[in-house]
C-alpha cells in the first residue's frame, strides 16, 4: 500500500491555479522530499490531501484511505505541521499540546514531555509570548506526540536554530525507523538531500520530476572550480560562470574530454570536478522546463 497515492490531482481557486494534474506516489516507510519555491504549489497539494480544502478533480488516497470519504481516519493516522502554525491567544504551550491530545482521545503528555526536553522547549510559557522558532517548537511537539504513521510536514525547519533543526531530524529519523513515514515539504534543497529517499519537484502547481534523490541528482551536470586562473573561455556545455580572485567556477554538462581540450592552453593552478549539490540540480530541473 502507498502512504500517499494522488492522479491528477487538481486544485483551482475560482480560475487561479493551485495544482494541476498533480501524480504523486509515497511508498510506506519513506522520507519523501517536496520540493518547490514559494507558490509552486506545495502548501496547496498538502491542505488537499488532508482535506482541509476540496480537490477540483482527480483522486487522491493517503494510508489507502479516500481524501474525501474517509477525511476524519486519515486524519487520525497523520503528523501535520502547517507552516505557519496558529494557536489560540493567552494559552500556555502545556495546555496547547493538551488540547491537541485532547482532540485525538489520547493522553500524550509522556511523549510531550520528552520532545519538549529534546527540542529545548519551555511548556510552562505563553505561545503568544514565543518566539517564531519556538511557536514552531510546540507545532513539532503536537504533529509528532501521539506517534502517527504518517508525518507531513510543511516548511518544518523555518525559523529554527541549526542545533534544532539537526535535532528535529534524528527526532524523524528515529520515527522513520520505527516504521513512520514522512513527507516533508521545503524548499531548503540541502535539507531534501541530506534526509529523503526520494523526492519529488513541483512547478507552477505541476510536478515535473520525482525520483530517488540520487537518481534526481545524477543529471550528468558537473561542478567545476578552477583555481589560478585570470580569464575564462567561452566553453560549450558552461554555465552560471563566475570568476572571482582567480578562481572560477561554473557547471558544464558537456563531455569531459572537450572541457579538458578547452582549458589546455590555460595557465592555471587546480582544476576539480565534482557532482553538483541539489540546488544547482533543482535549477537545472527548472531550467530544462523553460525550454
Amino acid at each position: 500500500m502507498k502512504a500517499i497515492e494522488t492522479n491528477g490531482l487538481t486544485k483551482y481557486y475560482g480560475k487561479k491555479r493551485g495544482i494541476e494534474n498533480v501524480d504523486l506516489s509515497v511508498e510506506e516507510g519513506e522520507i519523501y522530499g517536496f520540493i518547490g519555491p514559494n507558490g509552486a504549489g506545495k502548501s496547496t497539494t498538502i491542505r488537499t490531501l488532508l482535506g482541509l480544502i476540496k480537490k477540483s478533480g482527480g483522486s487522491a488516497a493517503v494510508l489507502g484511505m479516500d481524501i474525501e470519504k474517509e477525511k476524519e481516519s486519515i486524519l487520525k493516522e497523520t503528523g501535520y505541521l502547517p507552516s505557519e502554525a496558529v494557536f489560540y491567544s493567552g494559552m500556555r504551550v502545556r495546555e496547547v499540546l493538551e488540547f491537541s491530545a485532547k482532540l485525538r482521545k489520547k493522553d500524550c503528555s509522556a511523549e510531550a514531555k520528552i520532545l519538549a526536553e529534546r527540542l529545548d522547549l519551555d511548556m510552562t510559557r505563553k505561545v503568544n509570548e514565543l518566539s517564531l522558532g519556538n511557536r514552531k517548537k510546540v507545532g513539532i511537539v503536537a504533529a509528532m506526540q501521539h506517534r502517527p504513521r504518517l508525518y507531513i510536514l510543511d516548511e518544518p525547519t523555518s525559523g529554527l536554530d541549526p542545533l534544532i533543526q539537526r535535532e528535529f531530524f534524528k527526532l524523524l529519523k528515529e520515527r522513520n525507523r520505527d516504521g513512520a513515514t514522512v513527507f516533508l515539504s521545503s524548499h531548503v534543497l540541502s535539507e531534501i538531500g541530506r534526509y529523503c529517499d526520494r523526492a519529488g519537484i513541483i512547478r507552477e502547481g505541476r510536478l515535473i520530476r520525482q525520483d530517488t534523490v540520487g537518481k534526481l541528482t545524477g543529471t550528468g551536470i558537473k561542478r567545476v572550480v578552477i583555481h589560478g586562473i585570470d580569464s575564462l573561455p567561452q566553453i560549450e556545455g558552461m554555465r552560471d560562470a563566475d570568476l572571482s580572485d582567480r578562481v572560477a567556477s561554473f557547471l558544464y554538462s558537456g563531455n569531459p574530454n572537450d572541457l579538458i581540450r578547452s582549458l589546455s592552453g590555460l595557465e592555471f593552478e587546480d582544476i576539480s570536478l565534482t557532482d553538483p549539490d541539489i540546488e544547482d540540480v533543482f535549477m537545472h530541473y527548472y531550467e530544462k522546463e523553460d525550454k
